[in-house]
């Protein structure tokens, strides 16, 4: 990812490496050289969980859920290293380009956090990275913005749930928001590419139940993008115009779970 280095070396985080926790990383970098290097040699791939749950749109992530991409992750969700939203938020823009033609208009639709999960972390993490996202689709010509058309109810812990029992808890725990709702009945749903943005995909549950909100008040899903994927049976990587480009390559990865992700 062009410019990925750049944004890391920006980052003033006198702590370990946010991708192998490696120590003595200059002061002026969030990740250690070797981890800057992984993260940019990611590229954009399709990737389908197995079984694909219904209403699952296309998914693009940018890379398996591990190695630094998973500690630059957990250290930017879990430990607030916030300032990694920048660097995270770039790596995101280029699965929604994967996606979004640069002719049309973007939508980018945030998987939202429970209102607990946002105190907690001091913010709506996934909005925060939908934002920095923007900023760099827009840096590289696309007409892009964030519609947080979505809000979050309290769910069960999913680590102990069936692929059904997650699927169910999903849709339970997403709708429409409701300041949105008297708008979506006045007005007709906003033009544009619209894509559904998240961190993890497993089951892909929750994507799923984002996309079927969405297309219930009239909105069209044209796609999903994610960070990382915890499970990769079949992927192709996929190319994408004005970011970095990608090859062609076929992979077979997998990665480990992560709790409460659909």
């Amino acid at each position: 990812m062009a410019g990925l280095l750049g944004d890391l070396a920006d980052l003033v985080l006198p702590a370990p490496c946010a991708g192998c926790e490696a120590e003595r990383v200059p002061l002026s970098f969030g990740v250690c050289a070797s981890c800057a290097v992984r993260l940019e040699a990611l590229r954009p791939f399709r990737t389908v969980p197995d079984p694909p749950p219904p209403g699952l749109p296309r998914c693009v992530a940018v890379g398996a859920y591990g190695s630094a991409l998973r500690g630059v992750l957990l250290n930017y969700k879990e430990k607030g290293r916030h300032r990694l939203a920048g660097p995270l938020g770039a790596l995101l823009a280029t699965a929604v380009a994967a996606i979004a033609p640069r002719g049309a208009p973007v939508i980018l639709v945030p998987v939202p956090s429970t209102a607990a999960a946002a105190r907690e972390r001091h913010g709506d993490h996934m909005r925060r990275l939908a934002a920095h996202a923007v900023r760099r689709l827009r840096a590289a010509g696309w007409d892009a913005d964030v519609s947080p058309q979505l809000e979050a109810l309290p769910r069960p812990d999913s680590t102990s749930l069936s692929v059904a029992g997650r699927r169910a808890a999903a849709e339970d725990s997403l709708r429409i928001r409701r300041a949105r709702i008297g708008v979506l009945r006045r007005a007709a749903p906003r033009k544009g590419t619209l894509v559904v943005v998240d961190d993890i995909v497993t089951t892909g549950a929750t994507l799923a139940a984002a996309t079927g909100r969405l297309e219930e008040a009239k909105m069209q899903v044209a796609g999903a993008a994610v960070l990382a994927a915890t499970e990769l049976r079949r992927s192709t990587a996929v190319g994408f115009g004005g970011l970095p480009p990608g090859g062609t390559e076929k992979v077979e990865r997998r990665g480990s779970g992560i709790p409460n992700e659909g």
